[in-house]
């Protein structure tokens, strides 16, 4: 009988995930030789080989690799254990982990923490900001609890509960020859776009209004970078760009980008609560989903929100959300 215990797995995951001793011991708090000593038992344990190793880091082997999922697993499962019984107790979760992308980031995050703060002062917070494809990822993995995302078109394995829809608008240098208020989608044929590129959710709502009616989007250069990177694009005039009101408050309020509605037809995008269609939610994760939801409708509702209104099928899948748990 092996005497591999949970301690061992996280370690080994640490390391893997970071792919360098140092940095693990580092993230752990431990001495660099005692992290490398214990993983050289632990393949001594296993009669496997885990990691390969250079000067510049370490990798992992095919068992490697195969021992991290079951890690992974197993660090899930615990996670969830311990969540359980904290909430039966009215401490709710021993840590939370939510995930968005920058521009929901950026409107939630702040009122969301304070709230979350206050409710369970004794649980661990942490928020990661990130692109779609890669919350999703961190969502299958079970390296976030929940994530605020727009809906994308593939959704794969995850589970969408609406919490609002997002106007979506051209987005402009300032000294756009455009008169103030809506332009119809059909100027996208002729405008110069920046856009992501093909697989992103903005590009494939972009292309799919326009194959509807009947034209092509001017696609005059791809950025897969950050908003903020294409924002910057748009104010060197490179182009202009199509994007939710709320991504330009403060350039628009600054008058350095312009921001024009888009209609005939109006153009929005869902904004929802995530998690992983194959998890059992627990009940203190449950409470903690009915607070993002009061949030995101603080937020619409007080106007700190532009162009959003609150979607009116919100917080209907709470008999899904698993009473289960």
């Amino acid at each position: 009988m092996t005497r591999v215990n949970s301690d061992d797995l996280e370690l080994f995951a640490r390391v893997a995930r970071t792919g360098s001793i140092s940095r693990a011991a580092m993230e752990l708090g431990a001495n660099q030789s005692t992290v490398s000593r214990r993983i050289g038992m632990l393949e001594a344990e296993l009669g496997v080989r885990l990691f390969r190793r250079s000067g510049r880091g370490v990798w992992l082997t095919e068992h490697g690799e195969q021992l991290l999922g079951y890690a992974t697993a197993l660090e899930r499962t615990l996670h969830e254990a311990r969540d359980a019984m904290r909430s039966t107790i009215g401490l709710g979760p021993a840590s939370l982990c939510i995930a968005a992308q920058p521009t929901i980031a950026r409107i939630m995050f702040g009122s969301l923490g304070h709230t979350l703060k206050a409710r369970y002062p004794n649980t661990r917070i942490r928020f990661i900001e990130g692109l779609a494809s890669h919350i999703l990822g961190w969502l299958a993995d079970g390296e976030v609890d929940l994530a605020i995302m727009y809906v994308p078109e593939y959704p794969g394995s995850t589970q969408f509960d609406p919490l609002m829809s997002e106007q979506v608008c051209l987005v402009t240098p300032p000294d756009f020859a455009h008169p103030e208020g809506p332009v119809d989608v059909h100027v996208l044929a002729k405008v110069p776009l920046i856009l992501p590129s093909t697989h992103h959710g903005l590009r494939v709502m972009v292309e799919t209004v326009a194959a509807k009616h009947g034209f092509k989007p001017n696609i005059a250069l791809e950025c897969d970078g950050s908003i903020s990177i294409t924002k910057r694009l748009v104010l060197a005039h490179c182009g202009c760009t199509v994007l939710p009101s709320a991504s330009v408050i403060e350039e628009v309020a600054a008058k350095r980008l312009n921001c024009y509605p888009l209609q005939n037809p109006v153009i929005r995008r869902d904004v929802a609560l995530a998690w992983p269609q194959n998890r059992v939610i627990p009940d203190g994760l449950w409470d903690v989903a009915h607070m993002i939801r009061a949030q995101a409708a603080e937020l619409v509702e007080s106007g700190a929100w532009p162009g959003a209104a609150l979607h009116e099928g919100a917080g209907m899948q709470q008999a899904r959300w698993s009473r289960a748990s």
